[in-house]
């Protein structure tokens, strides 16, 4: 994880405290700096911060290479690049491919657009090829990093950032519908606008989200999803598969506690996609690594409220009747259950209403350009989370033992987003399987699918960040993704079938029948549940407010 900030202006530019220190957040282990003149008067500055979690050696950046001059700010990870596993640090990869590329076309930028659309795993970057005086700039597919654009008061000046400036409500975030490239070498800037590239070239007007076909296939007879069809050990294997890139090799964070042992976290819920994660997570660690398990609750004043009055008065542990905590803690006792030997760490997090207010400033800034309620209470959850400050236990599902005061050390934290889209986890699936049938259902897994780049997952990076931490996707894999496209949609959950053939819901289905699989029949059987509804963050002051209120 790294933070980015390029201008392209009359003369080198300065950034403000704050955006610097934002930007810092992102990257504690180095901030470096360079400039290239281009086109007299205008100047490129390219500020970068790591977070260094690639490679056995700490990589500055921006990267530059010491014959050609380009510069490459790399933000994310590239688990792939054609195809090929990444061994090293990426960024240094990324950027010779991409100098080979540029010597080996003088006249078409064409080599260096296919380098960066070979490129799989989470990330934004900006490079610039100083043989063309090109700024190329971008999201991966699925929008997973941020990058925001903002071209001011100066014509032809361009601004691209991390995180915004300012709630300036020209800032916006860059798309991740393909590669963008400004010709540097004008006098008048980037009068013309940016380019847009695709992520595909040929015949894949069909891909969705530029990664894979969808099956829109229906079924012509009637079949059952159980523990024994083959869906169910490819999803455990297409998981798998994944966490090893996500999981395995990550350097010891540092610490003032040398013997901590633990480097990967989970927003842990105890709902089911995050808790097959978990399950798994212990399969592919050493026994010496212990995981934390990040359990948020908010003092929500009007919920407070309600339960002061059910109890007649008498106080009320209203963080311990969260339903994120309650769940969390009973999925924690099923997870010891069955991984014996494996420390999980439960760290409940508490947030107090006057904790909650003294972030609001920042914890809008940090998701501008979103401005709703919803925006806010969801960014609310996860920036809590993300830093990792709570209490936990020495029995950790025990509430009787003594409580301790933790931060955890981790900086690769993992979520289980994406499993609702891929496998039909939504109410609104069971409902338009009921309205039409499988016709219907492929429709709507077809459009959450192809929305996935929509998602606001620039949102959400940014609020997690900002504390020095990666947030990781398993489930958002492009392999995996490709595979969940590719599997026709009774074979993820088949809604023409009742509970009492495998013994769990229909939605996610596949995904449940692997938590049996696991050992985990509570967990495969967890209701869906918005995490500001879990966490108590939605409608902290009022029952009446819309989430698509814009935030005052």
């Amino acid at each position: 994880m790294c933070g980015i900030h390029v201008t392209l202006s009359p003369a080198p530019q300065t950034i403000s405290p704050d955006l610097e220190l934002c930007i810092c957040n992102r990257g504690p282990d180095f901030l470096g700096r360079q400039t290239r003149s281009v086109a007299d008067p205008w100047s490129l500055t390219f500020i970068s911060t790591v977070l260094a979690l690639r490679g056995d050696h700490l990589t500055k950046q921006p990267l530059t290479h010491p014959t050609s001059e380009s510069v490459l700010c790399w933000n994310g990870e590239a688990w792939r690049i054609g195809g090929r596993q990444v061994e090293g640090n990426d960024g240094e990869a990324i950027l010779d491919l991409l100098v080979e590329a540029s010597a080996s076309t003088a006249s078409s930028p064409d080599a260096i657009l296919d380098v960066l659309r070979t490129i799989e795993g989470p990330f934004a970057f900006v490079s610039y090829d100083q043989s063309r005086q090109t700024l190329f700039f971008g999201r991966d597919r699925l929008g997973r990093r941020s990058l925001m654009f903002h071209q001011g008061s100066t014509p032809g000046a361009l601004t691209l950032s991390s995180v915004a400036q300012s709630c300036d409500s020209s800032w916006r975030e860059v798309e991740a519908d393909g590669i963008y490239s400004v010709d540097c070498s004008q006098p008048q800037g980037i009068a013309g606008g940016p380019v847009r590239h695709d992520w595909l070239t040929g015949s894949c007007a069909d891909f969705v989200s530029s990664i894979g076909r969808f099956n829109t296939s229906l079924p012509s007879t009637k079949s059952v999803l159980t523990s024994s069809s083959s869906s169910v050990g490819a999803l455990e294997e297409q998981l798998l598969n994944s966490l090893r890139l996500r999981v395995l090799n990550v350097p010891r964070p540092p610490s003032l506690d040398i013997s901590s042992s633990t480097r990967v976290a989970l927003l842990f819920s105890g709902g089911l996609d995050c808790t097959v994660l978990a399950r798994l997570v212990h399969e592919l660690l050493d026994k010496d690594q212990s995981v934390d398990l990040i359990n948020v609750a908010f003092e929500n004043p009007r919920v407070v409220a309600q339960l002061e009055k059910e109890a007649g008065g008498k106080p009320v542990n209203f963080y311990e009747a969260c339903p994120d905590r309650i769940t969390g803690r009973r999925s924690l006792a099923e997870l010891e259950m069955v991984c014996p030997g494996r420390a999980f760490r439960f760290v409940a997090v508490n947030v107090p209403y006057s904790e909650t207010l003294a972030h609001r400033d920042q914890v809008i800034s940090l998701i501008h350009p979103h401005n709703t309620e919803m925006d806010l209470s969801i960014a609310y959850a996860l920036y809590f989370a993300a830093r990792g400050q709570g209490i936990t236990s020495a029995g950790n599902s025990d509430l009787n033992t003594p409580e301790l005061q933790y931060r955890s050390p981790a900086r690769v934290l993992l979520s289980g987003l994406g499993a609702d889209e891929l496998f039909g986890g939504y109410g609104r699936h069971a409902v338009a399987f009921s309205r039409l049938g499988y016709p219907g259902l492929v429709d709507e897994l077809l459009l959450d699918v192809s929305r996935l780049s929509k998602r606001n997952l620039g949102r959400d990076d940014r609020v997690m960040a900002h504390w020095g931490k990666e947030v990781r996707f398993p489930y958002l894999d492009e392999c995996l993704v490709r595979w969940a496209m590719e599997t026709p949609a009774w074979e993820k959950c088949d809604f023409d079938n009742g509970e009492d053939i495998s013994g769990v819901e229909a939605g996610k289905r596949v995904l449940r029948l692997l938590a049996l699989d696991l050992g985990m029949g509570g967990v495969a059987k967890e209701k869906k549940r918005a995490i500001q509804f879990g966490t108590r963050t939605a409608k902290m002051e009022s029952g009446r407010v819309k989430g698509t209120t814009l935030i005052s």
